[in-house]
């Protein structure tokens, strides 16, 4: 692995991001409209807001970097760009570290946007401090994007890639504790749960927003979620061949 290549290779993935202005609006300002939309729904009833807002800051990032990051590997590998790369010094840790390393930073800009929006314009009140939502959306947002990558391996066209979507995603979101406290799920899924990193990193936002200072769980939780991520694009890397299939 080269780090001059895979800033390289970041440089490359954000310039073409710069120019998809579709895919721009979707990472910076739909969160923000769909936090305002939960504002409007919970109008009058602020300390629910309060409580799903800042997880939806976490789930967010998750959803779309899958999306997004799912479908652009899956373009590079159907147009023969992947196999090309893949002949040239550029290797398999480069080219994912590399993309982990641009939506990362794009999942930083759309955190800082997201939470600034949610704090500033709709009045979300956390105890803990916003600088520490806006860092676990934005590792939250890189498990999407590894996530995304080693599924868009499984997928022949973008339709089959937005499938992953309800296999991998919701199932998190259903069993992350937004819905019903994890302690009062049935035995078997209360241990699936533990088994998805999802689970760490509402984890992590609700330890935020009970306590002033970062806690020894969500530091935990967050190390969770981080060797997730690092797992996730190992396997990833396993997917990538020299010639496509």
């Amino acid at each position: 692995m080269s780090l001059r290549i895979t800033f390289a290779t970041a440089g490359r993935i954000l310039r073409q991001l710069r120019h998809d202005r579709r895919t721009v609006a979707l990472l910076l300002i739909v969160p923000a409209l769909l936090l305002a939309l939960l504002y409007f729904m919970y109008d009058g009833s602020g300390a629910t807001f309060d409580r799903i807002a800042l997880i939806m800051l976490g789930i967010f990032p998750f959803v779309i970097m899958f999306l997004v990051t799912s479908i652009a590997m899956l373009r590079e590998r159907t147009s023969g760009t992947l196999e090309r790369l893949l002949t040239t010094p550029l290797g398999k840790l480069d080219l994912l570290f590399g993309y982990g390393l641009a939506f990362g930073l794009a999942a930083a800009l759309q955190g800082a946007v997201a939470t600034g929006a949610a704090y500033w314009l709709l009045g979300l009140q956390t105890t803990g401090n916003a600088g520490l939502v806006v860092l676990i959306a934005v590792v939250n947002a890189v498990l999407g994007v590894a996530l995304g990558l080693f599924c868009s391996a499984f997928a022949r066209t973008e339709f089959q890639a937005v499938q992953f979507l309800p296999v991998v995603v919701v199932p998190q979101i259903l069993l992350c504790g937004l819905f019903v406290p994890r302690e009062q799920m049935v035995g078997w899924l209360e241990g699936i749960s533990n088994a998805l990193p999802l689970t760490y990193a509402v984890e992590a936002l609700a330890q935020v927003g009970l306590s002033a200072a970062a806690t020894t769980t969500m530091w935990r939780d967050l190390a969770v979620v981080a060797g997730a991520t690092v797992v996730a694009l190992v396997l990833a890397a396993a997917t990538l061949r020299r010639r496509t299939p």
